[in-house]
């Protein structure tokens, strides 16, 4: 067994419950209410910009050319074409980026940028690396459910088709070979830690799908 394949063994609890979560379940279905899904939208707007930051910030760390050029590929491709997907909802809905970080992608962006500043350059990688691959197999799940029982339409198809597609599962099929890389150039020790890591950002990607399910705000409220 692979070390990412021990990854994905130890958190598929996790994934389970991020399938079976109800902002999932209706996005796949389309009946997920767009109140919701522009919550979501500009929420993952704003982790975009300091998931692009820590991957620079690993790039920075790395120590060859190679992985160097890669993370900084990822940076610029997690920009290029996540942005793209939020710019035609942002058009469909006729809204902009208008908010501030709920808690939910508060407390993940900051993870992320913590971990990448602060911890080891083996974590920051083992961090970053379920945003990859959480949300393939997710978009994969639900797109293969869509295909066995099409719905008459679902105006979130563009969502599930970005995540399902070739050229994303390419990007992550790389973040995963170079995980298993790095893994296999450290001790046992950084690896429990890598896992903590690779845990500790999934169990974020689920608290984030929740945060707009439930259109979290900041408790308690100030006035402004």
């Amino acid at each position: 067994m692979t070390f990412t394949a021990g990854l994905w063994k130890t958190i598929n609890p996790i994934y389970q419950a991020i399938l079976d979560h109800p902002f999932n379940q209706q996005l796949a279905q389309g009946t997920l209410p767009q109140e919701q899904f522009q919550f979501y939208l500009k929420q993952d707007a704003l982790y975009l910009v300091d998931f692009a930051k820590a991957l620079a910030l690993i790039s920075a760390k790395s120590s060859t050319v190679d992985l160097v050029v890669e993370f900084l590929h990822f940076a610029e491709g997690a920009i290029i074409a996540e942005r793209g997907l939020h710019e035609y909802y942002f058009q469909v809905y006729n809204t902009q980026l208008d908010v501030e970080y709920a808690p939910g992608c508060f407390s993940y962006t900051n993870y992320l940028l913590a971990t990448a500043s602060l911890r080891s350059y083996e974590e920051a990688i083992a961090a970053v690396l379920p945003c990859f691959w959480i949300y393939r197999e997710v978009g994969s799940h639900i797109y293969q459910h869509s295909r066995q029982s099409p719905p008459s339409h679902n105006s979130y198809q563009k969502w599930i088709d970005t995540y399902a597609g070739e050229e994303f599962g390419v990007v992550v099929d790389k973040a995963i070979a170079i995980t298993d890389q790095i893994a296999a150039q450290t001790t046992p020790h950084i690896r429990d830690l890598m896992q903590t890591a690779f845990i500790n950002s999934t169990r974020l990607e689920w608290i984030f799908w929740d945060s707009a399910y439930h259109l979290e705000q900041w408790q308690p409220q100030i006035n402004s």
